[in-house]
């Protein structure tokens, strides 16, 4: 049976982060990820300044400015017409006063390549955790399956589950949660984009389209909104009716209403809410969508995990060095990790309620409003609270940086 100190589930951005950082200590560890590459669409692809801050930290950030990226500074609504900036990031605290849309198989070919020099660091493609290892009551590895169908298991001081909002291994050792309702799912698709068109973010809310629209330099990236479940019967309806019904608040699309052609080049997101009671028990670690799924509103649910990756390793790495790992150590992880997650899930659900479930209905029509909406216009006169939600999003609760031991210059 194979062996290694720490074993990270998953080579989604929290686990080779994770991997990366606990290499850089000097700890062995072993990142499993099944599919054969990260070539995957519609993942998220913001990276907010945290985590361009934690680039810098690692002496990472010149190679990620080589990486094809698109600066996002502003956020619109069209209204009436005219596309009007709602929230800027341009006063933003720090260096990075923006946030980098950046294709996440990018993302995550760099970390890998920094991890790939660290001689402690190894990384298993094609490798699926199928079921956990337990040994006197602790978790002690995992049981895995290859592509290929070669079985094996790999025996560990801790592992970490990074596989995401349906983890195998969250599942597996049966660890408690809260989940709440959300009024959506959505839809992802791609949509040609002219330099006449506007820039940054674009918010749609009309009487009958809800989506956002991310600027992503030849495309647009966007997520519109459709009911809780309601992905195959709208599915019956004709594709093209998606963009035309965009069209009617964002004008300059009315030109490629036929783009989205099959229904093929739109994928479902299932909008799930939840979090873990308890993120450990002997032997594992959740962090991420494994410990907590979030919602994709406000785009942060990859920079939270990114956040938790870095606290794991400032936290834990000492005694898994020492070899004196204990869930009393697992625990200071999720006491440090809660109230941001807590904040920023409490943040989606009024976000729920007060704009995406009235848009969902039809209740909420921006585009076409009369007058400037009241909150815009409270925006408008009171400039500092234009800089909140921005940072909120941006920067978030409780950052994390780098620890020492993994630093570079």
């Amino acid at each position: 049976m194979e062996r290694t100190t720490c074993l990270v589930v998953g080579g989604g951005p929290a686990g080779m982060v994770l991997g990366l950082l606990l290499a850089r200590a000097g700890i062995d560890v072993t990142v499993l990820e099944k599919h054969k590459d990260f070539l995957r669409d519609f993942r998220g692809d913001t990276v907010h300044p945290t985590t361009l801050d934690l680039l810098d930290e690692l002496g990472l950030g010149a190679e990620f400015a080589k990486l094809p990226a698109r600066k996002l500074q502003q956020i619109q609504l069209p209204i009436r017409g005219s596309v009007q900036t709602v929230f800027t990031l341009e006063h933003l605290p720090g260096t990075h006063k923006y946030i980098a849309m950046v294709p996440q198989w990018d993302l995550l070919d760099l970390l890998a390549g920094a991890a790939d020099r660290e001689p402690s660091f190894r990384l298993r493609m094609n490798t699926e955790a199928t079921a956990v290892i337990r040994e006197d009551g602790r978790v002690a590895g995992v049981a895995y399956r290859t592509r290929d169908g070669e079985t094996g298991a790999i025996r560990a001081d801790l592992t970490v589950a990074c596989d995401g909002r349906d983890s195998v291994l969250r599942a597996e050792v049966g660890l408690g949660s809260r989940s709440w309702p959300t009024p959506m799912d959505v839809w992802w698709f791609r949509l040609p984009r002219t330099d006449i068109d506007p820039v940054g973010l674009i918010g749609l809310l009309s009487a009958h389209r809800a989506a956002v629209m991310f600027d992503r330099g030849d495309y647009w990236q966007v997520a519109t909104l459709i009911a809780k479940g309601g992905d195959a019967a709208a599915r019956r309806g004709p594709v093209t009716e998606i963009v035309r019904s965009m069209a009617d608040s964002a004008p300059w699309l009315r030109d490629r209403e036929d783009a989205v052609r099959d229904w093929d080049e739109v994928k479902l997101l299932d909008v799930k809410l939840d979090r873990l009671t308890k993120w450990y028990t002997d032997g594992l670690l959740c962090i991420g969508d494994a410990a907590h799924a979030m919602s994709p509103a406000g785009g942060v649910g990859i920079n939270l995990a990114i956040q938790d990756a870095v606290a794991t390793a400032r936290i834990l790495a000492p005694p898994l060095t020492s070899g004196t790992l204990t869930t009393r150590d697992l625990a200071r992880v999720q006491r440090r990790r809660t109230l941001p997650t807590v904040v920023t899930q409490g943040l989606q659900r009024i976000l729920h309620a007060a704009v995406f479930r009235p848009a969902l209905s039809g209740r909420i029509d921006i585009a076409n409003a009369a007058t400037t909406p009241l909150p815009l216009r409270i925006l408008r006169r009171i400039p500092v609270l234009r800089t909140v939600p921005p940072f909120l999003i941006a920067r978030g609760i409780l950052p994390e940086h780098a620890p020492a031991f993994a630093r570079r210059a």
